[in-house]
C-alpha cells in the first residue's frame, strides 16, 4: 500500500548523504569534550543563531528542559503561552523536575503573546510571589497553525525583558521554517533571545538531536544540566554528522514543504464537510476541522489510515497534517483523491 505520512515532520528519515556521513563520522567521547564532529556541529549552530556557544542534546524536549533549568531555580517562574509546546506536550517537566512555576497567558491565533499580557504577568517584588525569571516563546508555533514570529515582535518582547531584567528562551524547534517563510536570516529571529533551542529531527530530516544556543557562560551551565537529566552522550558524532548536513543542506528546501502545505490546505478547503483556511498556512503545518456532524477526527483518521494516509487527530473534530522532505506534489494530489472518496 502507498503510505503518505503527514502526522509530523519527525517521521522524516535521513538522506543517503546523511547515512554516509554517519558511517564515516570521526568520533570521540563527547562527555569528555572529545568528539570533534559534535564540536563542529555546535560551532555551526552557534554561528547560525548568532550566539557564542551551543550544546548538542537528545531532543527538543530536553533542549527546552535544560534551558529552563539553566535560567531558573526551584520556585522561580516562567511566563509562557497556554498553547506552547513546553506547557502542552512536555509532561510538565519544568515543574516536575525543576520546580519551575508556569505563569500561563493566552497565545493569540498567530502564536504571539500579547505584549500587554506579558507585562501584566511579570511579578512584583513581593514575598508572596514567585520570582519571574524568563519569558518563553515558540517559533514557529506548533499549535497555532505553524505561525512564524517575526523579528519586530521579538524585538518588542526583548525590550520588555531587558526593562524588567528578565531572560527570553526561544523554543525554535522549527526556527528554520520561520526564517524561510519570513525570508530572513535565522539570526534576525534569535537576536533578542538569551537562549534558543532548535530541532534537527523535524523538517531538517536528521534522525535525532537538538541544539541549545546561548552565551558561553549559559552553555557551560546548560552542559551540567544536560548531564543531570541523563543527556550526556558518548560517541555522539555519529548523530552529529547527520545534523551538520541537516543544517547546511536541508534548510533552503523548506520552502517546498511550505508550498505543499498551502496546496493541501487549498484542496481541503474545497471539500464539503471540511473547514480549512489556506491563508493561515505560513509554513508546513495545516490544521483543519470536520464540519460533518456524524464524523469525528478519530474516525476520519482511521479511515484515512486504512487508505495509507496518516494524519494526527488532535481534538474531537480537529486534525493536523505536516508536510516534509518525503512529501511531493503528487502525494498531495493523491491525498485529496482519498479525502474526496471518503467524504463523497
Amino acid at each position: 500500500m502507498r503510505i503518505i505520512d503527514l502526522r509530523s515532520d519527525t517521521v522524516t528519515q535521513p538522506t543517503p548523504a546523511m547515512r554516509r556521513a554517519m558511517a564515516d563520522a570521526e568520533v570521540g567521547d563527547d562527555v569528555f569534550g572529545e568528539d570533534p564532529t559534535v564540536g563542529r556541529l555546535e560551532e555551526i549552530a552557534a554561528e547560525c543563531t548568532g550566539k557564542e556557544a551551543a550544546l548538542f542534546v537528545v531532543s527538543g524536549t530536553m533542549a527546552n528542559l535544560v534551558s529552563s533549568l539553566t535560567h531558573c531555580g526551584r520556585g522561580d517562574e516562567m511566563i509562557l503561552g497556554d498553547q506552547s509546546h513546553i506547557f502542552f506536550y512536555e509532561q510538565g517537566g519544568t515543574a516536575a523536575l525543576g520546580g519551575i512555576h508556569p505563569r500561563i497567558i493566552p497565545n493569540q491565533p498567530d502564536g504571539k503573546l500579547n505584549l500587554e499580557d506579558i507585562e501584566a504577568a511579570i511579578r512584583s517584588d513581593n514575598i508572596h510571589f514567585p520570582v519571574t525569571r524568563v519569558i518563553a516563546l515558540e517559533n514557529t508555533h506548533n499549535r497555532c497553525n505553524g505561525s512564524p514570529l517575526d523579528a519586530e515582535y521579538m524585538r518588542s518582547v526583548g525590550q520588555i525583558a531587558r526593562k524588567q531584567g528578565l531572560k527570553i528562551h526561544l523554543d525554535g524547534a522549527r526556527i528554520f521554517n520561520a526564517a524561510v517563510a519570513l525570508e530572513t536570516d535565522v539570526r534576525e529571529l534569535t537576536r533578542d533571545a538569551d537562549s534558543v533551542s532548535f530541532c534537527l529531527s523535524k523538517g531538517l530530516a536528521a534522525p535525532a538531536g537538538s541544539l541549545v544556543c546561548g552565551s558561553k557562560e549559559f552553555i557551560a551551565r546548560a552542559r551540567r544540566n544536560r548531564k543531570v537529566v541523563g543527556g550526556g552522550m558518548r560517541q555522539a558524532g555519529v548523530l552529529a554528522a547527520a545534523g551538520i548536513l541537516a543544517m547546511t543542506e536541508m534548510a533552503e528546501r523548506l520552502s517546498q514543504d511550505h508550498f505543499h502545505a498551502r496546496k493541501l490546505a487549498e484542496g481541503l478547503a474545497n471539500i464539503k464537510g471540511i473547514s480549512a483556511d489556506p491563508e493561515k498556512v505560513k509554513t508546513n503545518i495545516v490544521f483543519f476541522e470536520i464540519t460533518r456532524g456524524n464524523l469525528t477526527a478519530q474516525t476520519l483518521s482511521g479511515q484515512l489510515n486504512s487508505e495509507g494516509v496518516r494524519m494526527l487527530p488532535l481534538d474531537p473534530f480537529r486534525l493536523r497534517a505536516v508536510t516534509h522532505y518525503h512529501i511531493t506534489s503528487d502525494d498531495i494530489e493523491y491525498v485529496m483523491k482519498i479525502f474526496a472518496g471518503i467524504l463523497k
